[in-house]
């Protein structure tokens, strides 16, 4: 999955900064890159290669992390290359 890239704009992951505690879990379990930690505060490098596992939300201590598990395109993506078929998020796109 080199080279991942989600739809622009459209994943659901979100940091509420005050609540992060810059433990760096995020940045351990994130597949794609999508967190660094710097001067104690985790931070999003690349929301649009977030493919919205989840990992970073379950492993947060502080739940500073929230995002919507398996929904939207990125899904549709992962089944389809699962299930070798043609993916569909349902969106006619």
């Amino acid at each position: 999955m080199d080279g991942f890239r989600y739809l622009d704009g459209v994943a659901t992951v979100r940091l509420a900064d005050a609540a992060c505690n810059g433990c760096g879990m995020c940045a351990e379990v994130c597949p794609h890159g999508v967190f660094a930690v710097a001067e104690r505060k985790a931070r999003i490098l690349d929301r649009d290669a977030c493919m919205e596992c989840g990992a970073c939300a379950m492993n947060c201590p502080t739940k500073a992390i929230t995002v919507n598990p398996g929904v939207g395109c990125a899904a549709a993506i992962l089944n389809g290359w699962l299930t070798r078929s043609r993916p569909s998020c349902g969106c006619g796109g």
